[in-house]
C-alpha cells in the first residue's frame, strides 16, 4: 500500500484489477444500472486522489465500497433528478424474469420497495456477501445501525411475503 501511496501507477493498477470486480458488482447492486461503469471509475478516480486520507494498516476493500457506495447513490439522485426535469421514467434495474424466476422477481420487487436505507443495507449484506462491519464501513454508519436496519428490513420483507393478498 506504501508504492501506491507514493504515488505508483503500477501499484495502483493492482489495487484496480484485484477490486475492480466487487466495485462493479457494488455499484450495480445499489443501483447504478447503465451507469455501473461510470460509477466504478469515477470511484476508482476519487479513491486514488483520496490515498491521503486512508488509514495505514485498514483493509482496503471496505474503504473503497464506501466511496462506490457514495458514487452510486450521487449518480442515482442526478439521474432521478434528470428523469424528473424530462418528465420520463427511469428503466427498472433488472428485467422481469419469466417462468419459474418467478419468485424472483417478486422478492425483488419487494426489495426494492423497502426505504433507501434498508434496501442498501439488505444489498451490503445479503447480495454482496459484506459483514456487518464492512457494511457499516460501506454505508458509512454504525454496526448497531446495520443491526437494527437490517432487522427490521428482514422483519418487513417476511410480513410482506406471509401476508395474505386481500381481495376484493
Amino acid at each position: 500500500m506504501s508504492s501506491v501511496r507514493g504515488g505508483d501507477p503500477a501499484a495502483f493498477a493492482v489495487l484496480v484489477r484485484r477490486y475492480g470486480g466487487i466495485a462493479r458488482r457494488t455499484a450495480a447492486v445499489l443501483g447504478a444500472g447503465a451507469d455501473t461503469d461510470d460509477v466504478v471509475q469515477e470511484a476508482f478516480v476519487k479513491a486514488y486522489r483520496a490515498l491521503g486520507t486512508f488509514q495505514d494498516g485498514a483493509p482496503f476493500r471496505p474503504w473503497l465500497l464506501r466511496i462506490v457506495a457514495n458514487e452510486t447513490r450521487n449518480t442515482r439522485r442526478a439521474a432521478g433528478r434528470r428523469a424528473v426535469r424530462e418528465m420520463a421514467h427511469l428503466p427498472p434495474l433488472v428485467e422481469p424474469l419469466e417462468d419459474r424466476q418467478a419468485d424472483l422477481e417478486v422478492f425483488r420487487t419487494r426489495v426494492e420497495a423497502l426505504p433507501e436505507h434498508q434496501r442498501l443495507v439488505i444489498a451490503c449484506r445479503f447480495l454482496l456477501d459484506l459483514d456487518e462491519t464492512q457494511t457499516a464501513q460501506v454505508l458509512g454508519i454504525s454496526r448497531g445501525t446495520v443491526k437494527s436496519r437490517t432487522h427490521r428490513a428482514l422483519a418487513r420483507l417476511r410480513d410482506t411475503i406471509t401476508r395474505p393478498e386481500v381481495t376484493r
